[in-house]
C-alpha cells in the first residue's frame, strides 16, 4: 500500500444500492465475518434470536445496528470477534402461521397426527422461514452465518432436554396446579409477554349477597358477573369497622346456593366501592392469592370453564344446568338476567341535570382488559396443571452478580427495575399446550406417577418393566429454550473448543422490554447450568418511537419500515441514524430527515474521497502517522489522535451517540470543511501522504457505523484485495497532539469563521475582499499570519492584514486567539441603512419570540393543543430567539 497505488476511479455519484449487495456477498463468501484468528483475544456477542416467522422491523434495525457497530469495532481491533446468529422457533407464532395456511385450504391441524403436523411446520420452515435473516444481511450485519443456529436444531434440542431434566432432579422444575394466562382461542397457556392490555368499554355490576343467617347482606361489584358461579368467598379489609362483625359468617351465594365464608384480607380496599370483593380463586390472579392465604388448596379451588372458556360444572355440582356449555360472555348476560330476576341486582342510578333519576343494570366503566397478542381474544385466568421453574431460587445468583458488580447493567438506572422484579419473582410457567416446540421430557404411568428423563428408554427404566407410559403432550415455552442461547449455541453440553473460548460472552445488547423475559432468564440458566454469568455486561436500549413520540403500532398506522428506508437512503444512513440517536436510557424518535442527512454525510465523504483521488491521493502505506512538518499536517494528525481517543472512550462506555458524534464531526467539520480547504492548491508529497493516511483512518473509524461506503472507498483508493477494510487494523497513529500546530490552525479557523459569520450578519457578499488590522498582535500571531498569508487571503478573503492601529469608525471585530482583528466598514456598506434594516428585523423577531413565549407559558395551551402544535411552537420560539440574538450581535458590531 502506498499513496500512489492505483485503485478504481470513483463514480461521480454515490449510489448505495450499487455497492451494498456486492460487498455483503463478498464479505460472507470470503468468511470475513469471522476470520481465522485462533490466538487472538475472543470477543463474543449473541443476537436476540428473532422469531423464524418474523420480518425486520425498526426495533430489529436498532438492536442489530448497535451489535454490529460493536462487533465490527472489536474485529478491527484484532479480536476473534464472534457474533452468534440464529432464529427462534417461536412456538405459538409458527404454529399459527401453518394453521392459517391449512385453514386457507379448508383444512385444520386436528386432521393430522401430531407427527404429521410437525412435519408440515418443518416443511414451512425450510421453504419460507427465516426471511428476517436475509433482511439482516441488507442491514449489513456481520454475523457468523456459517454457524447459524435454530432453537429446534438437534444439538440445541438436546441441550434443552438436558436442562429440563437436570433442573427437575434438583427440584427446580416441578408440576403444580396454579392460575395461568389462558388463551381460549389457541387453547394454551401464554406468558405475560404475550399478554397486551387494552382499554375497553366495560361495566360494573352491583349485586346483593345475603348472609346465610338472615342477619343482613353484603354488596359486591364486579366486571365479570359470570365468575360468581365459582365464587368461594367474599373479602373485607380487616380494619374496616363496617364489616368486622360479619367476618367468619357465611354468605349463601345466589344462583348456586353455595355457602361461602366472609374473609378478612388486605386485598379488599375500603375506599373502593362498598369495600367488599367477591373471591373466585380459580379465575382471578389476586383472588388465587387471597384463597391461598385463606387456606384453600389449589386442588380445592373451583373451576367453571373448559379450555374454550365455556361453562362447565364445578366440582361441588352447584352450577345450574341451564348455564352449562355457555360461552363466557353469553354466561355473563345470563347471570345478570338471573340475578335481576331473583332480586339480587342492585341498579345503578343516574340523576340528570333536571333532577330526573333513571336506573340502569350496570355502571359504565373503562376497564383494562388483557388480550392474547396472538389469539386476539381476552385471556382467561385458568386453573390448570402446568410445569413450573422455581424462578425465585434461580434468581439468587443473578441478583448477587449484579449487586457485586460481576455483571454490569448499562444504563445503571435499570438496576433498580431489575432488582425489584427479581426480588419479587413468581414461579415461571414453562409448559405450553402446542404441538410445535420442544416436547416436555416427562412420561406418566397409569397410576399418575411422573417420570422425567432425557429419553423414553430412561423413563421406562425408572418406571420398571410392565408399566405403560404416556408422553406429556405439552411443549416448552420458547423463552425456556432461548434462555440457553449464550452457551447452547457454542456446543454445550459438550465440552467444545468454541465453548471454552467464547463462553462466557462479553456483552449482550437487547431492548429493555425483554429484560425479564430473556435477559434475566439467561442469567438464571447460565448460572444454574454452567456456574458462570452468561456475559459481563448487559446493554439495554430504548424503543424507536414515531416522530411525535408515540409508540409505533400497526393499528395507529405509524410503523416505519426499515427496508423502505434502506431502499431510499441506503443501509449506511439508517445505521448511522440509529447509532447517533442512541443515547443511554432514552427512546429514539424516528426522524426521516435525519436519515436523509446521514445519506448526505456519506455523499460528502464520497465527494471528499473523489477530490483526494483526483489530486493524486490514494491508499496509505502505513498504520502509523507519516512524517509531517507543516502546521496544517501536524494539526490534522493530532486531530486523528484525539478522535481515536474519543471513539475508544465512547465505545468503552457504550455511548453510541458520542462515538457517532465524534467521527461525524471529524469527517464533516475537521477533514472536509477545514483540512481539505486549507491544503487546496498545495498537494506536495508530504500533504498527499498525510491526506491519504488521514482518509484511511477515517474509513477505518467510520467502518463500524457505515460499512458499505467505507469498504467501497477503501477498495477504490488503492489495490487492497488482500487487505479488506472489514479486517483492517484499528488506528494506531503513534503520534501526539502538537499544541503549537493546534493553536495555529485553530487561529486560522477562528479568523475565517468569524469573518464569514460577520459578513453574513451584515449582508456583505461572501467574496468581498476586505482590509483587516490586528493592532498589538503577539509575535506568535504575527508568525501565524505570515506563514499562512495565502490561506488567509483565499479563505478569509482579506486583501491585507496589517498590525497597525485600525482607522476610526464602524468596524467588524473578530476574536482569534489572543488577537482582535478589526475590519473597517466605511465604504463597504451603508452603515445607517444596515442599522435600520437590522433594527427592523430585530423588532420583528423579538415580537414573535415574546408572543410564542406567552403561548407556551399558558398551561391551557400545553394541555389542549395537539402535541405537534406544541412542538412547533417551541421550535418557532427557539428559532426567533436565536435570530434576535444574531441580529443583536450584528448591531453591536456596527457600534
Amino acid at each position: 500500500m502506498d499513496a500512489d497505488t492505483p485503485g478504481t476511479t470513483l463514480d461521480k455519484t454515490f449510489d448505495p444500492a450499487a455497492i451494498e449487495a456486492k460487498w455483503y456477498a463478498h464479505w460472507e463468501r470470503e468468511g470475513l465475518f469471522r476470520p481465522a484468528r485462533p490466538d487472538a483475544q475472543p470477543f463474543t456477542i449473541v443476537n436476540p434470536p428473532p422469531n423464524v416467522t418474523g420480518s425486520l422491523h425498526i426495533g430489529h434495525a436498532l438492536d442489530n445496528t448497535l451489535q454490529d457497530v460493536v462487533v465490527r469495532y472489536e474485529r478491527l481491533r484484532g479480536k476473534d470477534a464472534l457474533w452468534v446468529v440464529g432464529t427462534d422457533h417461536a412456538g405459538i407464532a409458527t404454529q399459527m402461521v401453518v394453521e392459517r395456511q391449512l385453514e386457507a385450504r379448508q383444512d385444520k391441524r386436528t386432521n393430522y397426527s401430531r407427527e404429521d403436523f410437525v412435519a408440515k411446520v418443518w416443511e414451512w420452515k425450510t421453504e419460507s422461514g427465516g426471511e428476517i435473516t436475509r433482511q439482516l444481511r441488507r442491514l449489513g450485519c456481520s454475523m457468523d452465518w456459517s454457524r447459524e443456529q435454530f432453537t429446534m436444531d438437534p444439538h440445541f434440542t438436546r441441550a434443552v432436554i438436558k436442562v429440563f431434566v437436570d433442573l427437575h432432579k434438583r427440584g427446580l422444575i416441578y408440576r403444580d396446579k396454579r392460575l395461568v394466562n389462558w388463551d381460549p382461542k389457541l387453547k394454551t397457556a401464554i406468558s405475560d409477554l404475550e399478554v397486551e392490555t387494552r382499554e375497553v368499554a366495560g361495566h360494573f355490576w352491583h349485586f346483593r349477597y345475603p348472609l346465610a343467617d338472615g342477619s343482613g347482606e353484603l354488596h359486591v361489584a364486579t366486571t365479570r358477573p359470570e365468575t360468581m358461579l365459582a365464587d368461594m368467598a367474599v373479602a373485607v379489609h380487616p380494619d374496616d369497622d363496617r364489616y368486622k362483625a360479619m367476618v367468619s359468617k357465611q354468605v349463601r351465594l345466589p344462583i348456586t346456593g353455595r355457602l361461602i365464608p366472609v374473609l378478612a384480607d388486605e386485598h379488599a380496599d375500603p375506599e373502593l366501592g362498598s369495600g367488599v370483593v367477591k373471591i373466585t380463586p380459580g379465575h382471578d390472579f389476586n383472588d388465587f392469592e387471597v384463597g391461598r392465604r385463606a387456606g384453600f388448596k389449589a386442588g380445592e379451588m373451583l373451576n367453571m370453564f373448559d379450555a374454550e372458556a365455556k361453562v362447565v360444572q364445578t366440582a361441588d355440582g352447584l352450577v345450574p344446568a341451564e348455564f352449562a356449555g355457555m360461552d363466557r360472555f353469553e354466561a355473563r348476560q345470563a347471570v345478570v338476567a338471573r340475578m335481576k330476576a331473583d332480586g339480587f341486582l342492585v341498579p345503578h342510578t343516574v340523576t340528570d341535570k333536571n333532577g330526573d333519576v333513571t336506573e340502569h343494570d350496570a355502571e359504565p366503566r373503562t376497564i383494562q382488559q388483557p388480550y392474547g397478542d396472538r389469539g386476539g381474544v381476552p385471556i382467561e385466568p385458568w386453573l390448570t396443571d402446568q410445569w413450573y421453574v422455581d424462578a425465585a431460587e434461580l434468581a439468587k445468583a443473578p441478583i448477587a452478580a449484579v449487586r457485586e458488580g460481576r455483571v454490569e447493567i448499562v444504563p445503571k438506572s435499570w438496576e433498580k427495575t431489575f432488582f425489584n422484579w427479581m426480588d419479587n419473582i413468581q414461579p415461571w410457567c414453562v409448559s405450553r399446550q402446542l404441538w410445535w416446540g420442544h416436547r416436555v421430557p416427562a412420561w406418566y404411568g397409569d397410576d399418575g406417577a411422573i417420570y422425567v428423563a432425557e429419553t423414553e428408554g430412561e423413563a421406562q427404566a425408572q418406571a420398571g418393566s410392565g408399566v405403560t407410559l404416556r408422553r406429556d403432550d405439552d411443549v416448552l415455552d420458547t423463552w425456556f429454550s432461548s434462555a440457553l442461547w449464550p452457551f447452547a449455541t457454542l456446543g454445550w453440553p459438550d465440552s467444545t473448543d468454541l465453548l471454552a473460548k467464547h463462553y462466557p460472552n462479553d456483552l449482550l445488547i437487547s431492548g429493555f422490554d425483554i429484560l425479564f423475559f430473556w435477559d434475566a432468564r439467561m442469567m438464571m440458566m447460565g448460572q444454574a447450568m454452567t456456574g458462570e454469568n452468561p456475559w459481563q455486561r448487559l446493554y439495554l436500549h430504548g424503543l424507536v418511537r414515531a416522530p411525535d413520540g408515540q409508540k409505533m403500532s400497526k393499528s395507529k398506522g405509524n410503523v416505519v419500515d426499515p427496508l423502505g428506508l434502506i431502499d431510499q437512503y441506503g443501509a449506511d444512513a439508517l445505521r448511522f441514524f440509529m447509532a447517533a440517536m442512541e443515547s443511554q436510557g432514552r427512546d429514539i424518535k424516528m426522524d426521516e430527515r435525519r436519515v436523509e442527512g446521514y445519506r448526505n454525510f456519506a455523499t460528502k465523504l464520497w465527494n471528499a474521497a473523489r477530490f483526494c483521488q483526483s489530486n493524486g491521493i490514494g491508499a496509505s502505506d502505513t498504520v502509523a502517522a507519516p512524517p509531517a512538518t507543516s502546521a496544517v499536517n501536524r494539526w490534522i494528525v493530532g486531530e486523528v489522535v484525539g478522535t481515536v481517543a474519543a471513539l475508544d472512550k465512547a465505545m468503552a462506555d457504550l455511548r453510541f451517540d458520542a462515538a457517532a458524534n465524534a467521527i461525524y464531526h471529524f469527517v464533516w467539520d475537521t477533514f472536509c470543511d477545514w483540512y481539505i480547504e486549507l491544503v487546496k492548491g498545495n498537494f506536495d508529497a508530504e500533504t498527499r501522504a498525510v491526506a491519504g493516511w488521514v482518509l484511511d483512518q477515517i474509513l477505518v473509524m467510520l467502518h463500524p457505523f457505515m460499512p458499505f461506503v467505507t469498504e467501497e472507498l477503501w477498495g477504490a483508493l488503492g489495490d487492497r484485495k488482500n487487505y479488506p477494510l472489514i479486517t483492517a487494523k484499528w488506528p494506531e497513529p503513534g503520534a501526539a497532539v502538537d499544541p503549537a500546530a493546534k493553536r495555529e490552525v485553530e487561529w486560522l479557523i477562528a479568523l475565517v469563521t468569524g469573518l464569514r459569520t460577520a459578513k453574513n450578519e451584515l449582508g456583505i457578499a461572501p467574496g468581498a475582499r476586505l482590509e483587516a488590522y490586528a493592532p498589538g498582535a503577539s509575535a506568535e500571531v504575527r508568525g501565524i499570519a505570515a506563514r499562512n498569508a495565502a490561506a488567509i487571503e483565499r479563505l478569509a478573503r482579506l486583501s491585507s492584514l496589517t498590525f497597525d492601529p485600525a482607522p476610526a469608525g464602524a468596524a467588524i471585530q473578530i476574536g482569534a486567539g489572543d488577537a482582535t482583528i478589526v475590519v473597517p466598514l466605511e465604504g463597504v456598506i451603508d452603515i445607517a441603512a444596515e442599522k435600520a434594516r437590522l433594527e427592523k428585523a430585530l423588532a420583528v423577531s423579538q415580537k414573535e419570540a415574546k408572543s410564542l413565549e406567552g403561548r407556551l407559558s399558558n398551561p391551557a395551551f400545553a394541555q389542549k393543543a395537539k402535541p405537534e402544535a406544541v412542538e412547533k411552537a417551541r421550535a418557532d420560539h427557539a428559532m426567533h430567539a436565536a435570530e434576535a440574538e444574531r441580529l443583536s450581535a450584528a448591531l453591536a458590531r456596527l457600534g
